[in-house]
């Protein structure tokens, strides 16, 4: 009875996560419900081993594996930020080497040098919110400073993790991909009249869609931006039928001057809004693309083509950034519901260090 019991959150948890992908995966609720369905595994996974202790200790061979298990999960977890902290410093040089010196191609090196300062050099401040600061209105100011930074980085690294795990499950297809009704390969820019390499990897991959559903249209978006002789609709055209997509297939959408213009100026030369559709981009632009769809009720799934690896996670901050453009409100109450709390406990401490209110009695009149 008890096994079964200890089995109830992990089951549930199957359900609401299944159910969720399923239904509707474009959301940031997705990275925060598989993080809880992997902590009701791990909850069950530690009971079972508690459970079942003296059977293992009995084993000859699985006792040993689960205890070196168990220390490579603890190594693995403490060499985590400084593995993170060395791949982006690297790979935020490899891009500045390759792409030269801009602003967006420093996302990688300034976001590990930001996890070394908080780290390494941000807990060196902590001893400064431990002194009694309420003798001092500067040091107060600074433990409420210091609280508030501390809060809003913490929350920015969840929502990346959040937004990171989300990207990747929206990646991930099993039985989606078939009898596709319309595939929309998103632009991304030309040089003159051809299509960059990006942009062709984009086209490959919704052709690979295309041959798997043959029944399908392909619909190339993307208008004419600056430096472009033609729209890129048209040079995605020219490009699909190079690669012996036959013209019947092919709808070209020529007005969009972005992401949000791409699925709503494609998504209406869609007659039937019940047929099945999936968007195609580069992986790292796949989710934001979809959390677009979402905001515009454009039912679809999305797939990524593959890109440069040095570049794929420099790409994966700057879309982060994006879609915290886009949902800014919600995390400004957030942050701003934190700092009136924290405000309102500093106050009500600080009332009662000084004796202005009793906590007992407040608490027991």
């Amino acid at each position: 009875m008890i096994q079964f019991i200890a089995f109830i959150p992990f089951l549930l948890m199957s359900i609401v996560f299944i159910t969720h992908m399923r239904k509707e995966p474009r959301g940031m609720i997705t990275g925060v419900l598989f993080l809880t369905y992997l902590t009701a595994i791990g909850a069950t996974a530690l009971f079972s081993l508690f459970y079942y202790s003296e059977l293992l200790q009995r084993t000859n061979f699985l006792y040993p594996l689960v205890m070196i298990g168990g220390i490579i999960f603890i190594i693995a977890i403490a060499l985590f930020p400084f593995i993170l902290i060395i791949t982006y410093f690297i790979q935020g040089i490899l891009i500045l080497k390759k792409e030269g010196l801009k602003f967006k191609n420093v996302l990688s090196l300034a976001f590990s040098i930001a996890l070394v300062i908080y780290i390494f050099v941000w807990p060196l401040i902590m001893p400064l919110s431990s002194t009694n600061v309420y003798e001092k209105p500067l040091l107060l100011l600074a433990d409420i400073v210091y609280k508030i930074f501390s809060f809003i980085f913490i929350y920015l690294l969840f929502l990346m993790a959040m937004y990171c795990i989300s990207a990747i499950l929206n990646l991930i297809h099993i039985g989606k991909g078939k009898n596709l009704d319309y595939i929309i390969v998103l632009g991304a820019g030309v040089k003159g009249t051809r299509v960059t390499p990006l942009l062709a990897s984009r086209i490959d991959k919704g052709i690979e869609l295309l041959k798997y559903n043959p029944n399908s249209k392909l619909i190339l978006s993307g208008g004419m931006g600056p430096g472009e002789d033609i729209p890129e609709g048209v040079a995605m055209a020219a490009y699909a039928k190079e690669k012996a997509v036959s013209e019947e297939r092919i709808i070209i959408e020529d007005k969009s001057k972005n992401t949000k213009e791409n699925l709503l100026f494609s998504y209406r030369l869609i007659d039937n809004k019940d047929s099945k559709i999936a968007i195609v981009t580069t992986s790292y632009h796949v989710f934001r693309a979809l959390v677009f769809a979402k905001k515009l009720n454009i039912p679809c799934i999305g797939y990524g083509s593959k890109t440069k690896w040095y570049f794929t996670l420099n790409a994966l901050i700057r879309e982060y950034i994006g879609y915290l453009s886009i949902s800014y409100e919600f995390h400004l109450l957030v942050v701003l519901f934190y700092t009136i709390a924290m405000l309102l406990i500093t106050l009500f401490d600080y009332l009662n260090k000084t004796g202005a209110i009793n906590l007992k009695d407040f608490l027991h009149p």
